[in-house]
């Protein structure tokens, strides 16, 4: 970890081993295709073979109310952002549009603010975030990850089709 100056700016510059980040994804069951860039990680994760969707549910349907009780983490649907987390979700879509169940793309952000702070006000470091990123995934595929509000990110698992208003 290091910290940057870039005029008024601090930033705290996370040295991620793309090789670990692998290596995390493989022992909570994803296959991963990793890119690296300077500024950030960007995964395709697919959980092959899992017969059931990953567990990204809709926060607001009221079906979920027991995934929402339990859950660790939640992803702002307008942005895709995880919540108090660098890490931001989308969904991967096949060739004709639909939504790929058991496969997410997931961006990991190198640079953050000096002010980050993970919940409880952690500091974060790199063995901070392999341990959170692992919770993540085993989120997704064990207790849920809530989408809250928008549409830029869709829930695969629960009810997913838009349920319409009473008359």
């Amino acid at each position: 970890m290091q910290v940057l100056q870039a005029g008024a700016h601090k930033l705290i510059l996370l040295e991620l081993e793309a090789e670990t980040v692998n290596n995390v994804a493989k022992q909570a069951g994803f296959e991963s295709r990793l890119k690296d860039t300077p500024r950030s990680l960007q995964l395709d994760l697919t959980a092959p073979g899992r017969q059931a969707p990953l567990l990204l549910f809709d926060a607001a349907d009221p079906a979920n109310l027991g995934w929402f009780s339990r859950c660790q983490f939640y992803i702002d649907g307008r942005t895709g952002g995880v919540m108090q987390t660098p890490m931001s979700v989308a969904n991967k879509r096949d060739r004709s549009g639909k939504n790929q169940a058991n496969s997410v793309r997931l961006r990991i952000s190198k640079e953050l603010p000096v002010s980050f702070r993970l919940p409880g006000k952690q500091p974060i470091t790199e063995q901070v975030f392999y341990a959170l990123f692992q919770n993540f995934l085993i989120a997704l595929t064990k207790t849920g990850v809530a989408v809250c509000g928008g549409s830029a990110v869709q829930p695969l698992a629960g009810r997913t089709e838009s349920v319409a208003p009473r008359m």
